[in-house]
């Protein structure tokens, strides 16, 4: 039941970026439009999740994961019925808007339902999906969008959306923080305009430019709403974002490994999905099936792993996972070079998807442990958060690097009149900025060339990344775990103790 909602929603992260030509020619979008199509569901996500989550523990999780599922797919419907760029925009901010109460409830959900063996194999699953859903959409995209069309990767959404919104009003009660008296309105206010505003600039950063003064003053904005969020959260008798976890080494460990692969590795698959289509010309579907052995990998190993890693202590598995992560974009760095072919990246691949396969579970487990279980909504919002947040950044600053490398290489090679290529090479390969450049000689080989070094770059960058995620990982102690014996009660909401219903 979560992981049909989780695999719903990563998927659609990845899954439009396919689509978007198509998208284009069918509703005369500009490119300025199809950024938003992206940006309007990652916004609404990133500032809302932990909002979600606080009112998880308020109001119920079942009842947050309901609602926000049923926004979801009517949201998903909008999308697909769209005539026009605006409301194709306005629906995928809507979608953004349920997928945050989905994200926020799902690590809570599992930890109400589950404990001992049982927990740890269904966070096993939790990580085969969550890992398995972002490198499965370009794949899932480019079949729909070759076969059925591109409405057709909002509509599969509806009869997912509605078995799973079956399976939850059946199977699932709803359970809430019996503490949870009343809601943190001024948290809520400052955390989600602070982080959709920091978002916002990370996104228009690479196009207003970064000194630009609506970039610089939603940055400046979002400074402010945060640091009044910490000063708000710090008098709370009961805060939405417990400050007081960042006094625990496991906590401040797993949230920055959280942020680093998401920004290190998840970010990355945008980069190189461009490399498999922009640069050796592979179609949507193709270049999906190259990445399916690494997708694969991360679906398989949590649920092989899982006698393994409940034995060892949960650090263990995501450190070790992290560094396969790291080695694997290394090694991806070191085969991919201007005359190699997609096989070039298929080692690296692998040890990726090896350990994303490890890394993924262990930060679910960890997450959910840090803190007492009836917080469990505030502790899944807050991992959720840290996740989008990271792949938001990664994509905003990866991309960043990769146009100024792009730039750069393109200016040595054909000369400063032509480095504004850069932003067509990013989006639509060499081919189409060879068409842009007017017959331009030696165009077609400089692109390709500028694109390929921008891409090593980026793989050394995000490597970088992952093991500084992997260095923190050793903050990660047993001692800092919440006990979690018995499950979960539901409450009544008019009885003051936990009874089942």
């Amino acid at each position: 039941m979560v992981s049909g909602a989780m695999f719903m929603l990563l998927v659609d992260v990845m899954i439009v970026q396919v689509a978007l030509p198509t998208i284009q020619r069918s509703l005369g979008a500009t490119f300025s439009d199809l950024e938003w199509v992206i940006s309007g569901y990652a916004l609404a996500l990133a500032a809302l999740i932990l909002t979600s989550g606080t009112l998880a523990d308020r109001f119920g999780r079942k009842r947050v994961f309901v609602i926000g599922l049923v926004v979801f797919t009517v949201a998903s419907l909008l999308c697909g019925l769209a005539n026009s760029a605006a409301f194709l925009i306005a629906a995928r901010a809507l979608q953004g808007v349920g997928g945050a109460a989905l994200f926020a409830t799902s690590l809570a959900l599992i930890g109400q339902e589950y404990r001992g063996r049982r927990l740890v194999t269904a966070i096993a699953v939790w990580g085969s999906v969550t890992g398995g859903g972002v490198s499965m959409g370009p794949l899932v995209g480019g079949v729909l969008t070759t076969a059925l069309g591109w409405r057709w990767i909002f509509f599969v959404n509806l009869p997912i959306g509605a078995v799973t919104l079956a399976l939850t009003l059946m199977r699932v009660v709803n359970v809430r923080d019996p503490q949870a008296k009343r809601l943190d309105w001024a948290g809520l206010l400052t955390f989600s305009s602070g982080l959709f505003l920091l978002v916002f600039g990370l996104v228009r950063g690479n196009d207003d430019g970064w000194s630009s003064p609506t970039v610089l003053g939603a940055m400046v904005a979002a400074v402010i709403l945060l640091i009044a969020f910490a000063a708000i959260e710090a008098r709370q008798r009961y805060a939405m974002f417990d400050l007081q976890l960042f006094r625990k080494p496991a906590f401040t460990g797993v949230s920055i490994a959280t942020f680093a692969i998401a920004a290190g590795m998840f970010a990355m698959l945008i980069y190189i999905t461009l490399y498999l289509q922009n640069v050796l010309g592979y179609t949507p579907l193709e270049g999906g099936l190259r990445l399916l052995p690494a997708t694969l990998l991360i679906f398989i190993v949590p649920l092989a792993s899982r006698r393994f890693t409940e034995r060892v202590p949960p650090g263990l598995p995501l450190g070790g996972g992290m560094l396969l992560v790291g080695a694997g974009l290394l090694l991806m760095r070191a085969m991919v070079g201007l005359n190699t072919d997609w096989t070039a990246l298929l080692p690296g691949l692998l040890v990726v998807g090896f350990g994303v396969g490890f890394a993924n579970p262990a930060i679910g487990q960890i997450a959910l442990r840090v803190v007492p279980p009836q917080r469990s909504g505030m502790a899944s919002g807050i991992s959720n958060t840290f996740r989008v947040a990271g792949l938001s950044c990664g994509v905003a600053a990866l991309g960043a690097i990769f146009q100024q490398s792009v730039a750069s290489s393109l200016t040595t090679s054909i000369g400063a009149a032509h480095a504004g290529l850069s932003r067509v090479v990013v989006a639509a390969g060499p081919q189409a900025a060879a068409a842009a450049a007017h017959g331009q000689p030696g165009t077609p080989a400089a692109a390709r060339a500028a694109f390929v070094s921008g891409l090593e770059l980026l793989l050394v960058v995000g490597a970088v990344v992952v093991l500084v995620g992997a260095a923190a990982t050793v903050m990660v102690r047993r001692r800092d775990f919440q006990a979690r014996q018995a499950p979960a009660l539901p409450q009544p909401e008019a009885t003051p103790e936990p009874v089942r219903t």
